[in-house]
């Protein structure tokens, strides 16, 4: 339970698989996508149930300051009895330069921010997560589907009907679910496999980029840079240097 006059603020900085309860009632359950952050109000009491290794950064804010912050954005305070949800690029940014820093990190600096993401976060609108995750056997099937077929175009349409439901709630279910955008996710399983294509073969950029569902090698090249980090082909350069062993 957060204390009486403490926000808790926790960002995941990886994509995690975890369930969260409430009084016995879940509030999310799925995979939290990295950068999302969730906000728990003073008082408030908060079950996690982690499906795999999770790597969060956690925050404790005053009470005072945090409704401060959101008075100065004319926002109303977060309700006490609400978790809030949202993914927020800047607050995943943010926290990813305190991790790099490490023990290295000075006190004024951490300090600083930790105040800036927690003042960001304040500001913002926080929207409440209200829609329920995708059931996990029609997650399966949209999962297995988007597998075996992302080397072609896959529309939101076929894999709404994949899943049984209209677009709207397909799409919004499977972001609870995924902590992606139908879209997004199918970009990512492009990229695994684009991933295999260069780590295990010797294939031009041109033909991985058609073989993992891109129609062309520049839009290959921009989504694996966007994702990654790097290029395709340092990417390729980089794995393929062989590991330097010291002997004993």
């Amino acid at each position: 339970m957060t204390p009486h006059d403490q926000y808790f603020i926790r960002v995941a900085l990886k994509p995690t698989r975890l369930k969260l309860t409430r009084d016995r009632r879940s509030l999310f359950e799925g995979t939290m996508r990295a950068g999302t952050a969730y906000v728990q109000a003073p008082s408030c009491c908060l079950g996690s149930q982690l499906y795999a290794p999770s790597d969060f950064l956690h925050l404790q804010v005053c009470s005072a300051a945090f409704r401060a912050w959101r008075a100065f954005a004319h926002r109303s305070s977060a309700n006490e009895n609400e978790v809030v949800l949202l993914y927020d690029p800047f607050a995943a940014q943010l926290a990813r330069i305190l991790i790099a820093q490490g023990d290295a990190a000075e006190d004024g600096f951490v300090l600083s921010v930790g105040q800036t993401m927690a003042m960001h976060l304040a500001r913002l609108e926080l929207p409440r997560s209200k829609v329920g995750a995708l059931p996990k056997w029609r997650l399966r099937r949209v999962e297995d589907h988007v597998r075996a077929h992302f080397s072609r175009h896959i529309s939101l349409v076929e894999l709404a009907s994949i899943a049984g439901l209209s677009r709207m709630h397909f799409a919004a279910q499977f972001r609870v679910a995924t902590g992606y955008r139908p879209h997004e996710y199918v970009l990512h399983h492009r990229i695994e496999g684009a991933k295999a294509l260069l780590s295990t073969s010797e294939m031009p950029l041109a033909e991985v980029a058609l073989a993992s569902g891109f129609g062309a090698q520049a839009h290959f090249s921009t989504v694996f840079k966007r994702v990654v980090g790097e290029t395709p082909a340092r990417w390729r350069y980089e794995t393929k240097q062989p590991v330097a062993r010291i002997g004993v």
